[in-house]
C-alpha cells in the first residue's frame, strides 16, 4: 500500500516532501528523483534541482535557480534567482548564490560569501568569508580567496 504524504503550506503555497531526503519542494518546483533535499532544505519558486545534486541542512534553492550534476547547497546557504550551481561545486555556510551568478567545476564557497550579478566561479576556486564576487567577476583555476 503507497503512503500518501499530506501536504504543507508555507505563504499559501503548497509543499510536499521529497521522496529521496524528505525536505520541502513546492508544487511549483522542479526535481529529480535522483536528487536529495534533506529533511530542512526547501526547493520552491520555479528551481530545479536535478542529477544526483544535494540541498541539505537548512538551505533553499528558489526563484529561478539551478541546482545540477554533483553539487551541493548545504547548512543555511541560499541559490536563488536565475543562478546556477553545478559540476561538483559546494556552497556551505550562510554563503549566497544569486542573479545571473555561476558556481561550477569543483569551486567551493563558504562563510559569509555573495557571487551575484554575473559573476563566474570555477575551476578549484575557494571563496569564503565575507568574500563579494559579483557584477562580472570571474574566480577560477586554484585560487582563494577572502
Amino acid at each position: 500500500m503507497s503512503e500518501h504524504k499530506e501536504p504543507t503550506f508555507i505563504d499559501a503555497l503548497e509543499y510536499f516532501p521529497h521522496k529521496n531526503g524528505g525536505g520541502l519542494v513546492a508544487v511549483t518546483a522542479t526535481v529529480a528523483e535522483s536528487a536529495y533535499v534533506g529533511k530542512y532544505a526547501k526547493v520552491y519558486g520555479n528551481a530545479q534541482v536535478s542529477d544526483y545534486a544535494r540541498v541539505f541542512r537548512d538551505a533553499e534553492v528558489f526563484g529561478n535557480a539551478q541546482v545540477y550534476g554533483d553539487a551541493s547547497v548545504r547548512w543555511n546557504a541560499k541559490v536563488f534567482g536565475n543562478a546556477q550551481v553545478f559540476g561538483k561545486a559546494e556552497v556551505s555556510g550562510n554563503a549566497q548564490v544569486y542573479g545571473d551568478a555561476r558556481v561550477f567545476g569543483s569551486a567551493w564557497l563558504y562563510g559569509d560569501t555573495k557571487v551575484c550579478g554575473d559573476a563566474k566561479v570555477f575551476g578549484k576556486a575557494k571563496v569564503f568569508g565575507d568574500a563579494k564576487v559579483c557584477g562580472y567577476e570571474k574566480l577560477y583555476g586554484d585560487i582563494e580567496s577572502r
